[in-house]
C-alpha cells in the first residue's frame, strides 16, 4: 500500500504503476460532467476556474445529501467516461489525478501520457466507506448544480487503485489480456 499526499506532483505521478494500491490524503476537488462542461467553457473563454487544477486531483462524484452530524453524504464514484470529453483539457491545465470508476477513452489516455496524469479507481458501491475518509467538505463553486456542485474535500487514507498510469498502462486492458491468456 502506497501512502500518497496531495498536491500530486509529476514526480509522484511518475512513481505510480498500474495496479498500485494507494491511500490518498490531502485536499482534492469534486466535479462531474456538468461542472466539467463549465470548467472547459471557462478555459475556452480565458476565465478563471474555481480552483487551480495544477497538481490537483478531481473526484468524479455527486454525494447524497448530508445527514445531520455528518461531514458529507454517501459519495461513491461516478462513471468516468462522462468526463472523457473534458478531461484532456483539464489535464492540459496541470490536473494530475482523476478518481472515478470505469474505462477511459484513448484521447484521455493519450493526454495522461502527454501531461503526466493518473487515473485512480474508487470502489463503486462503497460510498459510505469512502465518506468516512472525508474529514472536511466545502462547496466552492456552482452551488446551483446541487449534488454536482464543486467541493473542496480533505481526505485521509482514501483507498484507491491506479487504473491507468502516466505511461498509459490500463488495468482494464491488462486484466482482460490476463483473463484471455488463462483461456488458452
Amino acid at each position: 500500500m502506497i501512502k500518497l499526499e496531495t498536491p500530486l506532483t509529476i514526480e509522484k505521478v511518475e512513481s505510480l504503476r498500474v495496479g498500485d494500491q494507494v491511500l490518498l490524503s490531502g485536499t482534492i476537488y469534486t466535479g462531474r460532467d456538468a461542472a466539467h462542461k463549465r470548467f472547459v467553457e471557462a478555459i475556452n473563454n480565458n476565465e478563471p476556474l474555481p480552483f487551480d487544477p495544477y497538481d490537483q486531483v478531481i473526484y468524479f462524484v455527486g454525494p447524497t445529501p448530508t445527514k445531520p452530524g455528518h461531514i458529507i453524504g454517501s459519495c461513491g464514484p461516478t462513471t468516468s467516461y462522462r468526463m472523457d470529453a473534458y478531461s484532456p483539457t483539464m489535464l492540459s491545465k496541470g490536473l494530475r489525478g482523476m478518481i472515478g470508476k470505469g474505462r477511459r477513452n484513448n484521447d484521455v489516455k493519450e493526454a495522461m501520457k502527454q501531461y503526466k496524469g493518473v487515473y485512480f479507481g474508487a470502489i463503486g458501491g462503497a460510498g459510505a466507506i469512502i465518506a468516512s475518509c472525508i474529514k472536511s467538505c466545502e462547496i466552492i463553486a456552482y452551488e446551483d448544480l446541487g449534488p454536482e456542485a464543486v467541493r473542496r474535500l480533505v481526505v485521509e487514507d482514501l483507498p484507491l487503485t491506479v487504473v491507468i498510469d502516466s505511461e498509459g498502462h490500463d488495468l482494464y486492458e491488462i486484466g482482460r489480456q490476463d483473463y484471455l491468456k488463462g483461456k488458452e
